[in-house]
């Protein structure tokens, strides 16, 4: 695992377009070297904002969508279709406009799914889904080469929240249930799954999640701060606007 590097950008616009391309030639590297990439999405505004920017980047065609699979960091357990859910707002900002396989799009189960209301069932599914799509001699998770989680005011990523008892289940996806943020039920990746991705990239704009930013960055435990947990395999990136890295000290700073 590797230290976190911080990158800074003047305001959320120059943020999301500053992902939004350092995206683009993500996969582009990963299908120049293993002829395919895979990315796990998150949801929130800057996140859409992200997406959105992808779809108005020209170089945005040079990326084989056909050879792209996508998968979820977390999802809100409602309804197919529900615009809360992070799949309907990453399909609206970007997915239903670029050329995507669709068997290799793998939204994590709707409430009204083939695991109907239960979310732990739900969540298993998904635990197949991605052992199912693991290379040989990896049988729990696939390859992921970036996988972009935001960052809650408390510290919590993807629907990973301080003190929860998901802390404590070790399998790839579990149930969330209690949720302190709306809707209560959820289901998620785990911090274990979430580490074993090539890159992870945090991503927070808003002066509301400078503490949690500065807590994470200087150390706190993942237990009471998850997003200080999450570390990718050969790269851990924060990108922040200004606001959000109001409390990084500036030796951890690269402003752009």
């Amino acid at each position: 695992m590797t230290e976190a590097s911080v990158a800074v950008h003047a305001d959320p616009d120059l943020l999301a377009q500053a992902v939004a391309a350092r995206l683009v030639v993500k996969l582009l590297d990963a299908q120049a070297e293993r002829g395919q990439a895979s990315v796990v999405l998150t949801g929130g505004r800057i996140a859409a904002a992200v997406y959105r920017a992808v779809g108005q980047l020209p170089a945005r065609d040079a990326v084989d969508w056909s050879r792209v699979d996508v998968w979820w960091g977390d999802e809100r357990f409602l309804p197919g279709g529900d615009p809360e859910r992070n799949e309907t707002q990453a399909r609206a900002a970007l997915l239903d406009s670029v050329p995507l396989d669709p068997a290799r799009v793998h939204p994590m189960p709707a409430s009204d799914g083939p695991a109907g209301d239960d979310p732990e069932a739900a969540a298993a599914g998904y635990a197949r889904e991605l052992a199912a799509a693991a290379r040989p001699g990896n049988a729990v998770v696939p390859h992921f080469d970036v996988l972009m989680l935001g960052v809650g005011e408390d510290g919590h990523v993807a629907s990973v929240f301080p003190e929860h008892p998901v802390h404590h289940d070790n399998r790839p996806v579990s149930a969330v249930r209690g949720s302190p943020k709306p809707p209560p039920v959820r289901t998620t990746l785990t911090l274990p799954t979430i580490n074993t991705a090539e890159e992870v990239w945090l991503i927070a704009a808003g002066a509301d999640k400078a503490r949690a930013v500065g807590m994470a960055l200087a150390g706190a435990g993942p237990v009471q701060l998850p997003a200080a947990g999450v570390r990718g395999v050969s790269r851990t990136l924060w990108l922040l606007d200004r606001a959000a890295a109001a409390s990084v000290p500036p030796r951890l700073r690269s402003l752009r």
